[in-house]
């Protein structure tokens, strides 16, 4: 028997019928408490701005709304990276601005690519947490075109469509760029169910890491297993199976010296088709441990086998700063440049396309607009790289002297330490002999009691797995 799991979603405001129920004195209370959180809004926002709520703004003009009703529209994907360090994360939050997906769709609405977020059908591919970064970020909605529908797919048109890449790159941050974008052929493709597989990058220096051992402990992980001891466990939103599948991990050198150096950047790489709740960043915490010596490379299929271990020992978390959602798999055909389409080459018709990629297209570049990009990025990264060679260089003299001074002693290349959240403990306390965090079972009872999940039991064979 499984269990069913659905998340009760308490009302964000009181019903007529439940302020109905309220007695006078606490509407009252309940009234004086909205007037003085709105009397400090109020203060808020002529602080900021400089302007008092009450007074009409002296630039305010009547803008002719954008007449979307007259518009053809037409369903793509959309790629475009963004360096979330200094982000809230990924999706729209109520009480912050700065998110990715906020300004993404303040962009899109200001351009007038669509009107509004509900009538868009929007689907993102991945969610990514505070301070994560992607650099393969894709979404799946409708925009507005030039062309009608039945006329969209004709290259010419490809080549001819409104530039979006180039629009929102406008209106966006420097540090949320869009990259590419592909017509769809159906209109209900979705980012998120359609995608084959998401690849992340977790970057890191080399250290004094024991690189081998962590390559050794990466060989646990392939294969589908349990992670529930390998991620934080999201049950009060409903999620309380924790099988996923990693079809490849590796780490890799991503810059080097000509021999090895503390001072070496690697990267993890994990693929699979869907992540659990900090999964890649307790992964890499885990590798850590190994890669120091504190632990043996078989700590990780110990934490793998939930039925000897069913409670997560107590770690801390890896940084969010290296983390990239680093590709969406989506087996496109390749790219499509628009100055070098062909007028006069043949049109394919609709039983002419490859087999088994007839829901793909190609991934349309502009030149001026990649370009632009790139321009930008290499500026941005000349700006960090020059700090972090000032950094190093700093690190030598420094190093030079305290070789001299204390030949004697010898510093531990720690550059990675950084990179584990917490304190540390000055005595190790191996992981498997930490104190135990809840079980799932645990969990599933407390959210249940505090009714924010309903449990039901059900036959396993009505609930095959869908991926």
């Amino acid at each position: 028997m499984d269990i069913d799991v659905q998340v009760i979603k308490k009302a964000k405001r009181h019903t007529r019928e439940e302020l109905t129920a309220f007695t006078q004195q606490e509407l009252v209370d309940r009234i004086v408490q909205l007037e003085s959180q709105n009397f400090q809004l109020k203060n808020i926002i002529q602080k900021v701005t400089g302007i008092k709520n009450d007074e009409p703004k002296s630039n305010d003009k009547k803008q002719r709304k954008f007449d979307f009703a007259s518009c053809h529209k037409r369903h793509i994907l959309l790629r475009f990276y963004y360096l979330g360090w200094d982000y809230q994360g990924y999706a729209s939050q109520e009480d912050s601005a700065r998110t990715i997906e906020h300004l993404l769709f303040n962009a899109l609405t200001r351009v007038c690519l669509i009107e509004n977020r509900e009538t868009s059908n929007y689907h993102r591919c991945g969610r990514t947490d505070k301070g994560v970064s992607a650099f393969h970020q894709v979404v799946s909605l409708d925009v507005r075109s030039k062309f009608a529908p039945e006329n969209q797919l004709e290259p010419e048109s490809i080549a001819n469509e409104i530039n979006y890449c180039q629009l929102l790159n406008r209106v966006l941050p420097q540090d949320i760029r869009c990259v590419a974008w592909m017509p769809m052929v159906n209109p209900n493709y979705s980012a998120r169910f359609d995608c084959r597989s998401r690849t992340y990058r977790y970057f890191f220096p080399r250290g004094s890491l024991n690189i081998d051992a962590m390559k050794e402990a990466c060989t646990f992980l392939v294969g589908a297993h349990d992670f529930r001891n390998l991620c934080k466990m999201d049950v009060g939103n409903g999620v309380v199976t924790f099988t996923r599948r990693i079809s490849y991990v590796s780490i890799e050198d991503s810059q080097s010296d000509a021999k090895e150096s503390p001072y070496d950047m690697l990267y993890l790489e994990l693929r699979g088709k869907a992540f659990l709740w900090h999964q890649v960043r307790c992964i890499m915490a885990v590798l850590f441990l190994v890669g120091e010596g504190k632990e043996e490379p078989s700590v990780v299929k110990e934490l793998l086998d939930v039925n000897k271990n069913p409670c997560k020992p107590q770690y801390s978390l890896a940084s969010d700063l290296p983390l990239n959602l680093y590709e969406c798999e989506y087996l496109n055909k390749g790219t499509f440049d628009p100055k070098s389409f062909d007028k006069s080459a043949p049109v394919l018709e609709d039983d002419e396309e490859i087999a088994g990629d007839s829901e793909l297209r190609d991934w349309v570049y502009e030149e001026e607009s990649l370009s632009r990009t790139i321009s930008e990025l290499q500026g941005l990264w000349a700006c960090n790289s020059i700090k972090s060679t000032m950094c190093r260089e700093m690190l030598k003299s420094l190093q030079d002297i305290y070789d001299q001074q204390y030949p004697e002693n010898v510093i531990q290349k720690c550059q990675h330490a950084i990179l584990v959240q917490g304190v540390q403990a000055r005595d190790y306390t191996p992981l498997m002999e930490r104190k135990k965090c809840e079980s799932l079972e645990s969990r599933i009872d407390h959210y249940s009691k505090k009714r924010r999940i309903q449990v039901s039991s059900k036959d396993a064979t009505d609930d095959a797995p869908k991926n």
